[in-house]
């Protein structure tokens, strides 16, 4: 059995490969804090992602809320302008520690939600 088969799982390989390029990212602002010149970078948001693959929630009962979509949904990333130091850098080391710890955050979900599914799957199976 072919556990990327199970849409849930192939959703967290997803989501979990999203996780690492942004936390490469990350780390690369913070190792270049003091790199004139450096623009803090970051992937484009998860949900972004979903959209372009066309990836939406289903509505299996009426009586479910509509999904949020177009501007101003619940999933979208507010941007802003990053301050720049004299320098030239853009790097905030607050806001990127913020940014790794929500990495890390999301991290350790998708990884409980898996091991939760999978453990159910082994039941499902009598293992």
């Amino acid at each position: 059995m072919d556990l990327s088969d199970i849409p849930l799982f192939s959703l967290a390989d997803q989501r979990l490969a999203w996780v690492d390029a942004r936390q490469t990212l990350l780390a690369q602002n913070i190792a270049n804090a003091d790199t004139p010149q450096w623009r803090a970078r970051d992937v484009q948001p998860f949900a972004a992602s979903l959209r372009q693959a066309s990836v939406t929630l289903a509505r299996t009962d009426p009586a479910h809320l509509a999904p949020a979509s177009g501007p101003g949904s619940a999933f979208d990333a507010a941007t802003s302008v990053a301050e720049q130091s004299p320098d030239g850098n853009s790097v905030a080391i607050d806001k990127e520690l913020v940014k790794v710890a929500d990495t890390d955050a999301v991290h350790e979900l998708v990884t409980n939600i898996s091991k939760k599914y999978l453990g159910l799957v082994r039941t499902a199976i009598g293992r």
